[in-house]
C-alpha cells in the first residue's frame, strides 16, 4: 500500500505534498497506516482543486467540505488533516497564512463511550479452558481488560516487553511511542500460564510475539475481532463488543474508582488530555449503580 501511495504522490508532481510526505515519514515518524490515511485525503483534495494545493483559499476548502458526501465527523477529520498540512507549509515558509486558520470545526454530537458492566466482564472472561487456544484467548482478554491497551499494541506485544517481576508490560503505541503499564496479578497469572505451558503448542517457527494464531504467526486484528465476537456469542452477551469497548471499560472503572484523568491519559497513551476527558462525561452515579448491583462487588473492587 505504501508503494502505491508513493506512486500516486509522484504522479501528482507536487513538491509541497512530496515534502509533507517526507516530513510525516522521517521527522514525525508516524505509522504507515496514519501516513497513508493523511496523504490519500490530501491527494483527493488536490484532485478536487484542479490547481496547486499550495494556492488554495479558505473558500476552496469550504466548498470542498460542503460538497463532500460524508458525515460531519469525517468532514471534521478532513479539515484537521488539511489544517495540519497548511500549518506545515507556513512553518517551512512556503505560505504566509494558513487558509484553514479561521475555519471552524463542524459541530459534532459527543458520543459517550460504551463500556461493560462488571457482570458483563465476568461473562466475557468466563472462558472454558481446554485447548491451548483457550488459554491464549483468556490471556489476551485478561491483559487487554487489565491494561487498556489498543488492539494493535496487544498483538504487537513481544516476550521481552513483559516484566513478570515488576508486573509491567511495555507497549509501543501511536507515533511509535513507548509506554509502561502496570498489569494486575490476575492477568499476569493467565499470561504466565499461557506463555510457559501452552504457547509452545502454537509456535511453528521462531518468533517473539506473545499471542500466536493457529499457524504459529502473529495474531491479526481480523483474527482477534473474530475471536472476541465468538466468545461474546458463546457467553450470551447480547451487546456490541469490540477492543475499544474493553479499552473504554478499563478507563471507565479507573475513573469511577478515583483515578486522576492524567493518570488515565498516560495509561491509555492519549496525546491530549481532551481525548481522555470524554470519560468524565459519563454518569458516575450510573456506573456506581452498575457496580453495586453486581453480586461480586464485595469481593472485586473494579479493575486491579
Amino acid at each position: 500500500m505504501m508503494n502505491n501511495l508513493i506512486d500516486k504522490i509522484n504522479e501528482l508532481n507536487n513538491n509541497s505534498i512530496k515534502e509533507y510526505f517526507d516530513y510525516l515519514t522521517f521527522e514525525r515518524k508516524l505509522s504507515d497506516n496514519t501516513i497513508i490515511s493523511y496523504m490519500e485525503e490530501l491527494i483527493l483534495f488536490q484532485e478536487y482543486l484542479q490547481k496547486d494545493i499550495a494556492t488554495c483559499t479558505k473558500d476552496d476548502i469550504k466548498d470542498y467540505l460542503y460538497n463532500l458526501e460524508k458525515t460531519m465527523r469525517t468532514k471534521a477529520h478532513y479539515l484537521t488533516v488539511l489544517n495540519n498540512f497548511y500549518k506545515y507549509l507556513v512553518i517551512n515558509g512556503t505560505l504566509k497564512n494558513n487558509p484553514c486558520e479561521t475555519l471552524n470545526q463542524p459541530k459534532l454530537e459527543k458520543k459517550l463511550p460504551k463500556y461493560l458492566t462488571l457482570e458483563e466482564i465476568d461473562k466475557l472472561l468466563d472462558i472454558r479452558l481446554t485447548k491451548p487456544i483457550d488459554y491464549r484467548n483468556k490471556a489476551m482478554l485478561e491483559v487487554m481488560f487489565a491494561t487498556g491497551t489498543r488492539v494493535s499494541e496487544l498483538l504487537n506485544l513481544e516476550l521481552n516487553q513483559i516484566d513478570f517481576d515488576e508486573c509491567l508490560i511495555r507497549v509501543t503505541g501511536k507515533g511509535k511511542k513507548e509506554r509502561i503499564i502496570p498489569i494486575s496479578s490476575m492477568a499476569l497469572k493467565y499470561l504466565k500460564l499461557y506463555i510457559y505451558d501452552y504457547r509452545k503448542y502454537l509456535l511453528k517457527n521462531t518468533n517473539n510475539y506473545v499471542f500466536l494464531n493457529s499457524r504459529g504467526g502473529k495474531m491479526t486484528r481480523q483474527g482477534f475481532f473474530k475471536i472476541l465476537r465468538e466468545i461474546a456469542e458463546e457467553n450470551h452477551l447480547n451487546k456490541e463488543i469490540s477492543p475499544h469497548v474493553l479499552r473504554h471499560s478499563f478507563a471507565t472503572y479507573l475513573l469511577n474508582n478515583g483515578a486522576d484523568l492524567r493518570i488515565i491519559q498516560e495509561l491509555l497513551g492519549h496525546e491530549n488530555l481532551s481525548t481522555t476527558e470524554i470519560y468524565s462525561h459519563l454518569s458516575n452515579e450510573k456506573i456506581k449503580s452498575d457496580y453495586q448491583n453486581h453480586p461480586r462487588s464485595t469481593k472485586e473492587k473494579g479493575i486491579n
